[in-house]
């Protein structure tokens, strides 16, 4: 059996009195079956645009042969046939697809069941749904009930119709994901929990749509936008920081996250988003990247220019107040596939979206939906925000040594560091993807300099008429289009830094900074070394090393400087990200400067096992293994557990004390509840060292 609702007695006041619908069987089952919506809780109907669905009226007397039932759906505030947020319809023969449309399907005695098709660029959202039965007299509907419409990617004819049932699978049905964070030869794979289909979380979202600036000044104009992607997107993108508005997070990069929850506590949306709407819209927090959104590697680049500069001192410190630009360890966006009818069909498919509030766009902290074809293929000027998200996997990173007379000095260093290792989670695996080739052309090709080129062009094009026009940064500062495409003079050595030991979270690092001549004669080099802790976003959060030293070069010879960093030099500046950040700079004589840098995540350690099947209703065992990662004994901890299927909300767990480097076993028990593959993640939290998160797919079987 469907859902069925009970109703008071309706009459719909036919020539015949006495007709009235007793009971509505929205056929929630066989509806959700079809239209890929029986996740969904309920009690409503999920149906999605473009496909019929059907129901059952129970009467209170059978239709009479000249009696027609009209139909009206309805949704937002002030519903109008002109803004296409109402339509008026009565029961057809006729197959049409641009248009609401009622098929009487069978009847049998008092029982009549109807099927309802939305065209495939219906509004989405909330429709309340009435009838009447046609008449002469003019009579007011009568209402059935409510139903929820969503975009459908099953639907040839809908603008985000997805030609792969693997792809529909993973990207519209699956209820968990994986997030990767790091550095390019250090990605680590993060489990996160989307759990669209938890209770009231479809709800939540479509409030999110609600809350916009743009529905608060006109919400039924608003409403009558939302059958379009870009429309929907864009919005999303804006409310889910709060940056312009009562947005779902607030974001907080200084490592400091008193007054709200670290951003590393976070192991999915569910939590977040109860927290939001239980809290009367009240920003939660605290956000970063992965937690506005999902994918990897980038940079933010303030003057839109097209290249990431950065300015640093003499031992390769950042200089903060004239680094507008940034690039950051990694970044975390999504994409959303569809058609871009603005734009033309070449552009269709993968649209980039980045909710994390970087820019303002339109004089919204939004960004996106921009074509990652587009973006390969340098066509920035292309809506929307094609520079930025351009910049962000593709701008060219020049470093500038400033000295104490205010002047500059460009600094040879590795200008290809931004958007590398472009990853998402591969169909049907947890394994990553590199993705990088679907955004840019192989680093240092001629295709992909000369579509650096057009970018640069296209970009000064349009925000300037000048032969050679500048971008003018907080007025004191001219760059100029010509320095984007010259290259710093290339220096006679080469240097870079080697880990020794794998470098763990509580120990000593012990590294060497290795310098190559690559000329047949002697020189010397002044190698000013320096360390800090930083945040995932690059920005320092302590100096933990700061020497210099003097090497003497022969012909083509290497020579390595050995570096140690004991636990108790970054202990107290580490932040939860766990990361270092090295730099030297090599001054050669006759005047060359290169810049060496690494960036270092510490590592940690957590197994995660299900110790047997798991089953639908069956009591399954869990067992993680912990290691105190410090040379001293901790007390406090505790294991942080939830999953979408597999637990109801998170289950907190108390770890024993742990003696100096003790591996530890923790068991516990959980019910699934949903069958199919389901993400378990655990978070290691201490008030001693950052969170240790670990995850693990469990294949949960239907009972018998």
């Amino acid at each position: 059996m469907g859902n069925v609702q009970e109703l008071r007695p309706i009459s719909l006041c036919s020539p015949c009195p006495g007709l009235r619908v007793t009971e509505v069987d929205w056929q929630r089952l066989s509806n959700g079956t079809a239209h890929h919506t029986q996740e969904y809780p309920g009690p409503e109907l999920v149906v999605r645009r473009g496909q019929r669905f059907t129901f059952t009226l129970e009467l209170s007397r059978p239709l009479e042969s000249e009696e027609t039932l009209i139909f009206t759906v309805e949704t937002g505030p002030q519903a109008s046939e002109a803004l296409r947020t109402k339509a008026v319809f009565q029961t057809s023969e006729l197959e049409r697809g641009d248009t609401w449309m009622a098929v009487k399907e069978a009847q049998t005695e008092n029982t009549t069941t109807f099927s309802l098709a939305s065209p495939p660029n219906a509004i989405i959202g909330r429709y309340q749904l009435s009838a009447r039965v046609s008449s002469r007299r003019k009579h007011s509907d009568r209402k059935l009930g409510e139903f929820v419409l969503l975009f459908n990617p099953w639907c040839p004819e809908d603008d985000v119709f997805l030609d792969s049932e693997e792809e529909r699978q993973e990207y519209v049905l699956n209820d968990s994901g994986i997030i990767f964070r790091g550095v390019e030869k250090r990605i680590r794979a993060q489990g996160w929990n989307f759990g669209q289909f938890e209770e009231d979380i479809l709800n939540i979202c479509l409030s999110i749509l609600d809350r916009t600036p743009s529905y608060q000044d006109d919400p039924a104009t608003d409403v009558s936008h939302r059958h379009d992607p870009i429309y929907i997107t864009r919005a999303v993108s804006a409310m889910v920081n709060s940056n312009n508005d009562r947005g779902v997070v607030q974001g907080q990069w200084r490592g400091k996250y008193g007054g709200g929850t670290s951003p590393l506590h976070w192991s999915g949306s569910v939590t977040i988003l109860h927290k939001w709407f239980k809290g009367r819209f009240k920003p939660v927090r605290y956000g970063q990247c992965w937690v506005f959104a999902g994918v990897m590697c980038t940079a933010h680049d303030t003057d839109r220019n097209l290249s990431v500069d950065k300015y640093v001192d003499s031992f390769g410190r950042t200089l903060g107040d004239l680094t507008e630009d940034s690039m950051w360890n990694f970044h975390v966006w999504n994409e959303s596939w569809f058609a871009r009818r603005d734009l033309g069909p070449s552009y269709n498919g993968w649209q980039v979206l980045d909710a994390t509030p970087q820019e303002e766009s339109e004089g919204v902290f939004r960004c996106g939906p921009a074509s990652v074809t587009a973006i390969r293929e340098g066509d920035v000027h292309l809506a929307h925000d094609g520079p930025f998200v351009f910049a962000e996997v593709n701008a060219d990173y020049i470093t500038w040594l400033w000295n104490e007379d205010e002047s500059r000095e460009r600094v040879y260093s590795d200008t290809k560091k931004i958007g590398r290792c472009i990853s998402t989670k591969a169909v049907g695996s947890d394994s990553r993807v590199d993705i990088t080739s679907l955004y840019k052309y192989p680093e240092g090709s001629q295709k992909e300099r000369q579509v650096y080129s057009k970018a640069v062009k296209k970009l000064f094009s349009v925000e300037a008429s000048a032969r050679r026009a500048w971008v003018r940064r907080g007025g004191s500062r001219r760059l100029w289009r010509d320095d984007l495409l010259e290259p710093a003079t290339k220096p006679s050595i080469t240097g870079k830094f080697k880990v020794l030991e794998p470098p763990v979270l509580g120990h000593d690092l012990k590294l060497a900074l290795c310098l190559t001549s690559l000329i047949s004669r002697a020189q010397r080099v002044q190698v000013n070394l320096s360390g800090a802790t930083i945040l995932y976003t690059r920005r320092p959060v302590a100096e933990i090393l700061h020497e210099s030293h003097t090497v003497k070069l022969g012909p083509e010879e290497e020579k390595k400087i050995p570096i140690a960093i004991s636990y108790s030099q970054y202990k107290e500046g580490l932040t939860e990200d766990k990361k270092i950040l090295l730099a030297a700079m090599c001054l050669v004589t006759k005047g060359e400067k290169l810049l060496v840098e690494k960036d270092i995540t510490l590592e940690d350690f957590i197994t995660i096992k299900v110790l047997g099947p798991a089953v639908v209703g069956v009591a399954v065992a869990v067992e993680v293994m912990v290691l105190n990662p410090l040379s001293e004994r901790v007390e406090d901890c505790m294991l942080m557990v939830e999953g979408s299927g597999l637990l109801q909300g998170q289950l907190s767990i108390d770890v024993p004390s742990l003696e100096p480097e003790e591996k530890a076993s923790v068991q516990f028990k959980i019910t699934p509840f949903k069958s199919g593959p389901r993400q378990l993640q655990v978070d290691f939290v201490s008030p001693h060292f950052p969170d240790i998160k670990g995850f693990v797919i469990i294949h949960v079987a239907t009972a018998k």
